[in-house]
Order: structure tokens, then sequence, then C-alpha cells
């Protein structure tokens, strides 16, 4: 399934398109999945540092590498 999505753009840039023979529909589709991406991409980010602040906050390194070595000394 697809939705037609449509923009405005002046005359002169139609022309330079249609004379550079550029697949509009196929340039379109491509901007709008890396943009998509990216916001993707920064969501994640986001979340990532907010995660980790939140992790900061509740556990410490030292607690994580003495867990670690506490573990190794039981196998």
């Amino acid at each position: 399934m697809s939705t037609t999505v449509s923009a405005k753009i002046p005359d002169e840039l139609k022309e330079k398109l249609d004379q550079a023979e550029v697949n509009v529909s196929s340039v379109i589709r491509n901007a709008l999945e890396a943009e998509v991406t990216e916001r993707r991409r920064e969501q994640l980010q986001q979340d990532a540092t907010t995660f980790s602040d939140a992790l900061d906050e509740t556990v410490r390194t030292g607690d994580i590498v003495a867990a670690v070595r506490e573990t190794r000394g039981e196998q």
C-alpha cells in the first residue's frame, strides 16, 4: 500500500528537474527515508543518553567492577 504526497515547487525548478531527467518520486522517497532514519537515530541517541544518565544515578562503575570480580571468583 502507498500514499501520495505532493509538494509545490517553483516552475523553474520543475524545468531543471525535467531537463536533468531526475526521477522526482525516487529522489523524494529516498530523502524522506533518510530523514526518518536520521530522526530515529537522534531519538535513539537521546534515549541512550537518558538511560545512561539514569543508570549512572543508580549504579556506579565501582559497583559493576566489584560484581564482575566477585562473579569471576565464583567460577
